[in-house]
């Protein structure tokens, strides 16, 4: 199955609960972090909600 990598770009701090504890969910912790994760439905919904704060890329 693919894989992406999520790099947390922007703080969250300042941003509404559910957005902080959506990066906390995601693995991402201090700024400039990456996380490997799995591609599937699950992982792309809670990246939409934090967008712009991260960015992400597919791992080959």
């Amino acid at each position: 199955m693919a894989q992406i990598k999520i790099t947390l770009t922007k703080s969250p701090i300042g941003r509404i609960p559910s957005q902080r504890k959506t990066v906390v969910a995601l693995g991402l912790g201090k700024l400039n972090s990456s996380v490997i994760k799995e591609d599937n439905a699950a992982i792309r919904g809670m990246i939409t909600a934090v967008s712009h704060l991260v960015t992400v890329e597919e791992v080959i």
